[in-house]
């Protein structure tokens, strides 16, 4: 499923015409006021056609975006920062391993020192 959440989709349910800059909004993570904006400013300014043909390509050979691809909005920041940049994102996700991984180093630690009380409240529990 990660495939797919790396993938560019029209948004239909956001879009107001074909949904490809809620698309690209979903994508990239910018608010779809401005892609919407610099799609008219890029098209009053010179684009036209190509922006015209550009959105309609686009409409018609992307595919819609699914129901449910993302399960809360924390994932969906997280697939579009994959997406923008990915050595990021590993490089987060190493770092937080990292952490993950010395705190239950200390915790082990802890628990295999020699702690009378620690044991004493283990012994109690059993």
């Amino acid at each position: 499923m990660s495939s797919a959440r790396t993938k560019f989709y029209v948004d239909k349910a956001n879009g107001k015409v074909s949904g490809v800059c809620a698309g690209i909004a979903d994508y990239t993570g910018v608010e779809v006021m401005w892609i919407r904006i610099g799609t008219v400013m890029l098209t009053l300014l010179g684009g036209f056609p190509w922006t015209v043909i550009a959105y309609f390509m686009i409409a018609w050979m992307a595919q819609k975006k699914p129901h449910g691809l993302y399960e809360s909005r924390e994932d969906e920041k997280f697939w579009q920062g994959v997406r923008s940049n990915p050595t990021r994102t590993a490089s987060e996700m190493r770092s937080t391993f990292r952490d993950i991984d010395r705190r239950l180093a200390d915790i082990e630690m802890y628990y295999t020192s020699r702690n009378t009380r620690l044991a004493d409240e283990i012994d109690s529990l059993r």
